[in-house]
């Protein structure tokens, strides 16, 4: 079943934006906000961490040894 509503300009555009961020379509954003209750603003807050993780990776920005361990250790995992 096919619904169809009317969203704002400024809606329109964030969805857009969120689609050629990602590899989700408008209709999954539009799902995941409605059935997961996962806002655009939450989605959009995601999306930019995400990209920051890819570009530290790219710089080479990653833990070491030490602050894994430390991790784990903090959680118990070691």
């Amino acid at each position: 079943m096919k619904n169809s509503i009317d969203i704002s300009e400024d809606l329109n555009r964030r969805i857009d934006m969120l689609a050629s961020r990602s590899t989700l379509t408008r209709d999954q954003i539009i799902e995941d906000a409605l059935s997961h209750g996962r806002s655009l603003a939450w989605q959009e807050k995601w999306i930019a961490g995400v990209q920051a993780g890819i570009e530290a990776a790219d710089r080479g920005d990653f833990a070491n040894e030490e602050e894994i361990a430390a991790v784990l250790n903090k959680y118990g995992q070691a």
